[in-house]
């Protein structure tokens, strides 16, 4: 099962993006083969995207996801959730 993710779903305030990105990114970890590149090269797996679509998060926001080393999902999600947590709706530079 492949779900696809539209460009028009992603609604509300520009600062809001990133914490929508970041749902479509936790959503595409069903796919075996993405958690594992996933947790792998991080990098790959943001410019890669799932689904033939791409995640549409701003630079800075990509650079700070694709610096999370983790064994496991639940790792990932940890440290995820803290750097989440620091984009508080205040512009980022690069957007």
């Amino acid at each position: 099962m492949v779900t696809k993710f539209h460009e028009s779903n992603l609604t509300g305030p520009q600062n809001s993006r990133p914490r929508q990105e970041v749902s479509r990114l936790l959503t595409a970890v069903i796919s075996s083969q993405f958690r594992q590149v996933l947790l792998s090269n991080p990098t790959k797996a943001l410019t890669s995207g799932y689904g033939g679509e791409k995640f549409n998060l701003p630079h800075e926001h990509q650079k700070r996801v694709a610096s999370i080393r983790a064994n496991t999902l639940a790792d990932f999600a940890s440290q995820l959730s803290s750097i989440e947590a620091s984009w508080s709706g205040a512009p980022v530079a690069g957007d």
